[in-house]
């Protein structure tokens, strides 16, 4: 399965993923149903438990994002926005606090499909059943990428991990508000067309920062990228030919920049301290790093 067989499938792209799918597992289309619908659940809990929760990380640097963006005044009037962006982090935090979270397709970029298309679908009133066939749609667009590159930040950067998730979260978006397998698959491209390049550099090797509020940003870019899309907007780059351009790219990234907190935001002097005071470096004894709540 590729970005242009996706693009080419007959309407809705979701139902001819699924009988790929099924034809390729032997498992039952409607057993496939219910255990996407029980994992949207279990997306929708870590949701409900980020945005109520303002506890640290064990490292301190994350747990308050999300619940301070959700209570805070809304500023810029932009209520979708707001969510898309809180939703997000709130999955993140979780991860950082060891809680339950679904990996969409990594627990590092677990927040953006969530963010997006929960987001959304919450902004317009939408019930979880009609997630159902976006998510089959996401996970298909998962599998072809995957199928041509990598997806975790230690291999290709985190244009892996977060442009994979937003493109599977940009055309989930579309799925769910009636665009075609084209403008699904188009909306794909363009997130990770404009992801390609995306280093990792975790702040002491924890997924936490910049991690968290990557996947705000990115779950907004999602849907950015879907509302491209749905105005007939296409990449230029032909789909298939983007996601070879991006695996280029992640060979050709040096060590340092794919996750191993060897350069970027976690050689800062700030990001080093992290790294010492964690390690039980300088005659501290390691443990939560002592940084604002805000």
């Amino acid at each position: 399965m590729t970005l242009d067989d996706i693009l080419n499938a007959p309407s809705p792209a979701s139902a001819w993923i699924l009988a790929q799918d099924c034809a390729e597992t032997g498992l039952d289309p409607q057993d496939i149903r219910a255990e996407m619908l029980r994992r949207i659940g279990q997306m929708r809990e870590s949701i409900e438990r980020g945005l109520s929760s303002d506890a640290r990380s064990i490292t301190g640097m994350v747990g308050w994002n999300a619940k301070g963006l959700w209570d805070a005044p809304d500023v810029l009037g932009a209520p979708l926005l707001r969510r898309v962006q809180a939703y997000a982090m709130a999955v993140n935090e979780e991860n950082a606090r060891m809680g339950k979270i679904v990996a969409a397709p990594t627990a590092g970029s677990a927040g953006t499909i969530p963010g997006a298309l929960i987001g959304v679908a919450d902004h317009l009133g939408l019930p979880d059943e009609r997630l159902v066939d976006p998510m089959i749609l996401a996970a298909g667009i998962g599998k072809a990428i995957s199928r041509r590159m990598f997806i975790s930040g230690a291999a290709g950067g985190c244009q892996a991990e977060i442009g994979s998730s937003a493109a599977m979260a940009a055309a989930a978006v579309v799925e769910l508000l009636g665009g075609t397998p084209r403008a699904a698959v188009h909306a794909a491209s363009m997130a990770l067309m404009n992801t390609i390049g995306l280093v990792c550099d975790p702040v002491g090797g924890y997924v936490e920062v910049p991690c968290v509020s990557r996947n705000a940003f990115y779950a907004v870019h999602a849907v950015s990228a879907a509302q491209l899309a749905l105005a007939q907007l296409e990449s230029f780059i032909p789909p298939d030919e983007v996601l070879g351009a991006m695996a280029s790219v992640g060979r050709m990234m040096p060590a340092a920049l794919r996750e191993t907190a060897e350069g970027g935001l976690a050689q800062t002097p700030t990001g080093l301290a992290v790294t010492e005071r964690m390690e039980g470096k300088g005659g501290e004894t390691g443990g939560m790093i002592d940084l604002p709540m805000a």
